[in-house]
């Protein structure tokens, strides 16, 4: 960049005014090391920065995402943000969604590029985040088409005792039993909905948290799939929020039949307040 140069200041300077962009995204995760950028790993975060990059013709791009995804684990409702030069964003707004689309691999997509208030925060204004996970019971296995999105598994269900086992984890709880430690981390979660219903040839497993901890969906997931074969007690899983520490008991669900399908978020004016209460400490009731 040169003094004669002044779209590259444009582009460059951190002094111009900043427009923050959600971006609602989808992706298949079966080729993607996760969400979060690695070193030498295909991630969907690292993609999309590098689309961004190429289209805005930007040096850097930095995307806070709601829910950071594990290996596998898929998205249909996953939403991030990033802060842009304001001359960037009008200049790219009306055609941004539709350019990416031209860069991404098929396995990526933006769905939708908007501005939103500054106070929004995809990690800590969201109010809750939606995960289903998909089994299929059935003598033949999943669908060939659902294959990568649907767990097969080899023995029947009994959908309904895995029902009374997810309600009895609603509400909040440490949740240790059910997440990888990660140093500094709480485990105190808050689940106000897990359902199990059967549709057809499937059994589907619905929870919404205000937030998850490493591993916590697919955990939760393996200790009902104890319960549906009739391994364990309908009760055993909600014994286990009385632990402190991961349980080896507890077999964590492949990843592929994972999807994140909605994050939701207060009105624009709760924004910042949703995002302090995130913030603040807690600990599970009793403690």
């Amino acid at each position: 960049m040169t003094e004669a140069d002044p779209q590259a200041r444009v582009r460059l300077g951190s002094s111009e005014p900043r427009v923050r962009v959600r971006l609602d995204l989808a992706y298949d995760g079966g080729e993607f090391a996760g969400w979060a950028r690695q070193r030498d790993q295909r991630t969907v975060q690292g993609t999309v920065e590098d689309a961004l990059r190429t289209v805005l013709r930007v040096p850097a791009v930095s995307l806070t995402v709601a829910g950071r995804t594990d290996a596998g684990v898929h998205a249909t409702g996953q939403v991030a943000h990033l802060d842009l030069p304001d001359p960037v964003w009008s200049e790219h707004s009306g055609r941004l969604v539709r350019r990416l689309a031209g860069v991404l691999p098929l396995d990526v997509r933006v769905l939708s590029a908007v501005q939103v208030p500054a106070d929004f925060d995809a990690r800590f204004a969201a109010l809750w985040r939606r995960y289903v996970y998909r089994i299929a019971d059935r003598d033949s296995g999943a669908d060939p088409l659902e294959r990568r999105h649907v767990l097969t598994w080899p023995r029947p269900l009994d959908a309904a005792a895995m029902r009374a086992a997810a309600e009895q984890v609603v509400g909040l709880h440490d949740f240790a039993a059910f997440c990888k430690f990660r140093e500094n981390g709480t485990t105190v979660r808050c689940v106000q909905e897990f359902g199990v219903e059967r549709l057809d040839d499937q059994v589907l497993c619905t929870v919404r948290a205000d937030a998850f901890c490493h591993s916590m969906v697919r955990s939760l997931v393996g200790a009902l799939l104890a319960v549906g074969e009739g391994r364990r007690p309908v009760d055993w899983p909600a014994a286990l929020l009385q632990r402190t520490s991961r349980s080896d008991e507890v077999g964590v669900a492949p990843a592929h039949g994972l999807t994140l399908v909605e994050v939701r978020y207060p009105p624009d004016e709760g924004l910042a307040e949703r995002t302090l209460q995130t913030r603040a400490p807690r600990s599970a009731p009793g403690a």
